[in-house]
């Protein structure tokens, strides 16, 4: 099973995931890059799930992190990335970023 991989935008049409990625270093860039093509073709045996949303394991350099959720059967909404250092405070913006995108799109479908 593959997956289209999007990342989250906020209101203001910027993307949490998108400033992270923006910030590495061209190795680092590629190393991110190649993980969210793993999870596009379907390789999602890295993210570790809990409380709703994943986390990817990159072993490498600082231990780099990106945080997901699963929206659907198909869809991986990226929300954003770290290292292992902030990783705790990293988990809790992606937890907020995605209670935030469920209660934004439920409000969305009603109207």
């Amino acid at each position: 099973m593959s997956y289209q991989v999007v990342e989250l935008l906020l209101k203001d049409g910027t993307s949490p995931y998108g400033t992270w990625f923006n910030s590495l270093d061209p190795v680092a860039a590629a190393k991110v890059r190649i993980a969210t093509l793993r999870i596009e073709q379907g390789n999602t045996s890295s993210i570790k799930w809990f409380e709703g949303i994943g986390e990817y394991k990159i072993d490498w350099g600082p231990g780099y992190r990106i945080y997901l959720a699963q929206d659907g059967l198909k869809i991986i909404v990226l929300l954003g990335g770290g290292t292992k250092k902030g990783q705790s405070k990293d988990i809790e913006r992606a937890l907020a970023l995605w209670i935030d995108y469920k209660r934004r799109k439920k409000t969305l479908k009603k109207s």
